[in-house]
Order: structure tokens, then C-alpha cells, then sequence
């Protein structure tokens, strides 16, 4: 019978794209400043992405309590909305276009484990969201999905895979479920 061995895990060619005492500093700097329910202005904690190395357009509404691994490994476009308690788990490069919503509790996850090898070595991957998608309360968007312009992924749904223009997604493993329309009359 094979076992499982997590003794013999290493992260092998992965690269935190940072040294040490940068991700050091950024861990304080976003428990005490970024993260912290505290500090509700939002201009103090987008200095603080982008001198970390956080790439952001105009007008990023950033509520508390957000997770961002590495600041360094994102790329944000105008006018989106991080909701409370989204976590952006960014072991690859994140790129959000703009106007995204990513709702509340909503985990942005690009990194996994391979669990066909013994020592269970990293398996991530980027994750792209195009402009014009919200991403639903509780959603799980996996490592290597794009989700393509104006999709949606409905509360507590997980995004396996790739979603088609407006597109919108439900349920675990999501599946789209109609097409999305836009009234711009309003």
C-alpha cells in the first residue's frame, strides 16, 4: 500500500517572489495596517499593497479584514471591491480586471498540492478574473481558472474551471446554469 510521506515534501522550484525579510515585514505590515478591522481607510492600505509591489488602479474599494498573500503577485484594475474577509491566497500571480466584485469570504486560491505523489509537492497556478466579474460570497476560484468578461460565480460556488463570457455559474463543482444580460438603460 502507498502512504503518503509529508517528511518528504519540499517546495521544490517554487518562488515566493520576495526575500525574506520583505515578506517578513509584509506579514507585520498587513496584520497591524492592511488586514487589521481597525484602519478603515482604504488609502492608507493601498500605499501599502502598492509599495509592496502591488500593481492597482483608480478607485479599489478594499473593505477589512481582506487576506493578501503576496502583494508582490497582484495585479488590480479600476474601480474593483475586495469584500470583508476575502482572502486572495496568492502563491501564483492574481490578475483582476476591472470593475470586479469579489463579495465577502470569497477565496481566491492559486495554490494546491499534488496529492498523486507521495510527498504532496505544490501544484499552482495563476489565476485571472476579467472586467466585469463578481465573484459571489463564499466562492472558491481554483488555481489556473480564468473566469472570462462579466461572469458570475453565485454564493458559495467553487470555480474548477474556466467560466465562458457572461456566464453564470453555481453550485460544486460549478456548472453555468444561464447567460448573463446587462441592462445599461439604468
Amino acid at each position: 500500500m502507498n502512504r503518503v510521506n509529508l517528511q518528504a515534501f519540499t517546495a521544490g522550484d517554487f518562488d515566493k517572489g520576495a526575500g525574506k525579510l520583505k515578506i517578513t515585514v509584509w506579514y507585520f505590515v498587513n496584520a497591524l495596517l492592511v488586514r487589521a478591522s481597525w484602519n478603515p481607510f482604504m488609502g492608507i492600505k493601498v500605499a501599502l499593497l502598492r509599495a509592496f509591489g502591488a500593481k492597482i488602479g483608480k478607485g479599489l474599494i478594499i473593505k477589512n479584514n481582506v487576506i493578501i498573500k503576496f502583494p508582490w503577485k497582484l495585479i488590480i484594475g479600476d474601480n474593483v471591491w475586495l469584500g470583508e474577509n476575502s482572502w486572495i491566497d496568492n502563491l501564483d500571480y492574481v490578475t483582476i480586471g476591472s470593475n470586479v466584485c469579489i463579495s465577502q469570504g470569497a477565496l481566491l486560491l492559486t495554490g494546491n498540492h499534488d496529492y498523486s505523489v507521495s510527498s504532496m509537492p505544490y501544484r499552482n497556478a495563476p489565476i485571472v478574473i476579467e472586467e466585469g466579474v463578481w465573484v459571489g460570497a463564499e466562492v472558491v476560484v481554483c488555481p489556473g481558472v480564468t473566469m472570462h468578461v462579466n461572469s458570475i460565480a453565485t454564493v458559495g460556488s467553487v470555480i474548477t474551471k474556466s467560466t465562458e463570457v457572461d456566464g453564470i455559474y453555481q453550485g460544486n463543482p460549478a456548472v453555468l446554469v444561464r447567460k448573463r444580460r446587462i441592462d445599461i438603460t439604468v
